[in-house]
């Protein structure tokens, strides 16, 4: 099934998502993005669980073809303040804020957003496999985050941080039993299972 290019009928619609939300590490990312009505993509189309590789492929060209574009971190220290739901609309609300055309009506992916200024919006589970806006944005939230997760990597490699990108594996938690949390870690989450919590 293809993506469908709108939602509503206003004509600067931007689609918004976030990357990382699970994460034990590193920031929660979201990126807003207002495609043309001519956009089209087939590999856009079909992508409801990309490659890395066709991720990357993708970027460049949504960046080229969006009308606007643009995303946010928001770092653990924030995450860990006002919580990971709020640090993720916190994050879409501000990649809604650096776009360069202001948008008429904004979709997002998943069931919880908070209202942006007096712009209509609608909520869409599983948005991302819906709508080409929500896609986009989903490709540059995650696409960015990883090359942020890449970059720290080389300050901390033992969490090899550049393949689970901060992640829950095992290998990330085995590593945070041995050598202890960063400044990146979440302090609020879950960072090791139960049983470990006496050895920390």
């Amino acid at each position: 099934m293809s993506l469908k290019i709108q939602y509503s009928s206003f004509n600067l619609e931007c689609g918004t998502d976030e990357a990382g939300r699970g994460c034990l590490a590193g920031p929660v990312t979201a990126a807003a993005v207002i495609l043309p009505l001519s956009f089209n993509n087939n590999l856009l189309n079909d992508s409801k669980q990309l490659s890395e590789k066709n991720r990357n492929i993708l970027k460049p060209i949504i960046e080229a073809s969006a009308t606007t574009f643009a995303f946010q971190h928001v770092f653990e220290t924030e995450i860990d303040s006002i919580n990971i739901l709020n640090a993720s609309i916190k994050a879409m609300h501000g990649s809604i804020d650096k776009l360069k055309k202001v948008p008429n009506y904004i979709i997002v992916d998943g069931n919880k957003f908070k209202p942006y200024k007096a712009i209509p919006y609608e909520t869409i589970i599983k948005g991302d496999s819906k709508y080409l806006s929500i896609a986009a944005a989903s490709i540059l939230a995650k696409t960015y985050r990883d090359e942020y997760m890449e970059k720290i990597h080389e300050e901390f490699p033992m969490y090899n941080w550049k393949q689970n990108k901060g992640y829950p594996t095992k290998e990330h938690r085995a590593a945070i039993k041995e050598f202890g949390i960063t400044k990146y870690h979440r302090k609020s989450f879950r960072l090791l299972p139960e049983q470990y919590r006496l050895d920390i």
